[in-house]
C-alpha cells in the first residue's frame, strides 16, 4: 500500500512538474535573458523604477496602486532601461473593474499588452489611439492572482495569461525601447515582478 501511494505522488509531481514547465517556456526567446530587477516589494522602490502617475505602494511584498484623479491618467510606473529584448513575468490581482497593462515606450509609446474585462489585447501605437493587433476573449476573475508574462523581441510581442497565449507582430514593435512600464486602474495589485532583458537584440 505504501509502495502504492508512493508511486501515485511520484506519477502527480512529474505531471505537475511537466505542466510547470509548459507554462514556464519562452513565447519569443531560444534562451533565458540576463535578469535585471526582482523587486521584494518589501522597502520603497528606488531607480531605475520611476513613479510617473498615480502612486506605487510596496508592502509586505504585494504593490498597490492608487490613483490620483487631478491627474487624469491611469497610474504608471516606468522601469527606466531600454530592452531591445524583454521579458516581464509578474503575478497581478483585480480587485474590482479596471485594467492591467504592460508596455515599452521610445520617447512616445511603442506596444503594450492589454488586460481588462473583456480579456487579453496586444496593440501598437504608430497611430492614436492606439491600434489593436491581437485580441483573445478571455474571462479574468476578480479577486485572485492571475500569472502574466510579457515578452517582446525584434517586431514581435507575446503574452501568456494563467497558461493561454497570445501573439503579434507589427513593424512599430521594432522601435527602439527607452523603457518599460506597468500602468493599471487603483483595483490592482502586483507582486513577484521579475524583468529580464537584453539592450541589443539577440544575435542568431
Amino acid at each position: 500500500m505504501h509502495r502504492l501511494l508512493t508511486s501515485v505522488v511520484l506519477l502527480i509531481l512529474t505531471f505537475s512538474s511537466a505542466a510547470l514547465a509548459q507554462t514556464e517556456k519562452p513565447l519569443l526567446h531560444d534562451s533565458a535573458l540576463p535578469v535585471l530587477a526582482t523587486p521584494s516589494f518589501a522597502e520603497p522602490l528606488v531607480a531605475p523604477f520611476v513613479t510617473s502617475k498615480g502612486q506605487w505602494i510596496p508592502s509586505d511584498g504585494v504593490l498597490s496602486v492608487v490613483n490620483i484623479p487631478a491627474e487624469k491618467h491611469i497610474p504608471v510606473l516606468h522601469h527606466r532601461i531600454g530592452l531591445a529584448s524583454a521579458v516581464i513575468e509578474l503575478e497581478f490581482r483585480l480587485d474590482g473593474a479596471g485594467s492591467f497593462l504592460v508596455g515599452c515606450d521610445s520617447n512616445k509609446h511603442v506596444g503594450r499588452v492589454v488586460i481588462n474585462a473583456k480579456g487579453l489585447s496586444i496593440a501598437e501605437d504608430s497611430v492614436k489611439p492606439s491600434h489593436t493587433i491581437a485580441e483573445l476573449p478571455l474571462a479574468v476573475k476578480q479577486g485572485q492572482w492571475h500569472k502574466l508574462r510579457v515578452e517582446w523581441k525584434d517586431d514581435q510581442m507575446a503574452a501568456r495569461l494563467d497558461g493561454t497565449e497570445l501573439r503579434a507582430q507589427h513593424p512599430y514593435l521594432a522601435t527602439a525601447k527607452s523603457r518599460s512600464w506597468l500602468a493599471a486602474s487603483q483595483t490592482v495589485k502586483v507582486r513577484n515582478l521579475k524583468i529580464s532583458g537584453e539592450a541589443s537584440p539577440v544575435k542568431p
